[in-house]
C-alpha cells in the first residue's frame, strides 16, 4: 500500500534564505515552486510552497507563509529533527563544510550502527545527517525481532515511580 515517502513539508520564515541552505550547503535541488492563492477551504492567501529533492525522489518540502502566524522556535533534537542519509566521506566532509561556513555543527555522534552530524537550519529545525555502519542492515533486522517488545516494555515501565 505505502510506496514510501514523497515529501515532509515544514513552514519556514523566508524561502531564500531557506534555499540557500537546503540547495546552497545541503546541496538538494529547488525542483519545485508555487504560490497558493486560496487554501483549500476557500480563504485567500499568499503562500509559496517549495520544494527540495533527494537522490530517491523524496523530497523536503516548505511553505513561506507570511499572512498565516506561526511560531519558530529552536527545536531540542528530541521534538523535531529531519534525518538525511549520507555517505561516510560525505558525513566528514559535510561536517568540515559546516563547521567552515559557520553554522551550529554537532558531532560527529557514534549510535552504534550509524554515525550522525547536526545542524541546525535558518528556520530552527535540527538537521541529521547520517550514514551507516558496517553491519547496519544486520543490527536493524536484529532490533525488528525485539522493536514491540521493548515498546511494550517501555509502556509498562514508563509511569513506574523511581526506585
Amino acid at each position: 500500500m505505502l510506496k514510501g515517502l514523497h515529501h515532509n513539508a515544514y513552514r519556514c520564515r523566508d524561502s531564500e534564505e531557506t534555499r540557500k541552505f537546503y540547495s546552497d550547503f545541503l546541496g538538494l535541488p529547488l525542483v519545485q515552486a508555487f504560490q497558493i492563492h486560496e487554501t483549500k477551504s476557500g480563504r485567500a492567501t499568499k503562500t509559496l510552497h517549495s520544494f527540495y529533492q533527494m537522490d530517491d525522489g523524496s523530497c523536503l518540502a516548505f511553505f513561506e507563509a507570511p499572512d498565516m502566524p506561526f511560531e519558530f522556535k529552536l527545536q531540542h533534537d528530541f521534538d523535531l529533527h529531519i534525518a538525511l542519509e549520507v555517505s561516510q566521506q560525505d558525513l566528514h566532509t559535510m561536517f568540515a563544510k559546516g563547521k567552515a561556513a559557520g553554522f551550529e555543527t554537532r558531532g560527529i555522534s557514534d549510535h552504534g550502527f550509524i554515525d550522525s552530524i547536526y545542524f541546525r537550519d535558518p528556520n530552527g529545525y535540527v538537521i541529521e545527517l547520517t550514514a551507516k555502519r558496517d553491519g547496519h542492515d544486520a543490527y536493524m533486522r536484529a532490533a525488528r525481532a525485539s522493536a514491540h517488545q521493548v515498546l511494550t516494555q517501555w509502556q509498562a515501565e514508563k509511569s513506574a515511580p523511581a526506585p
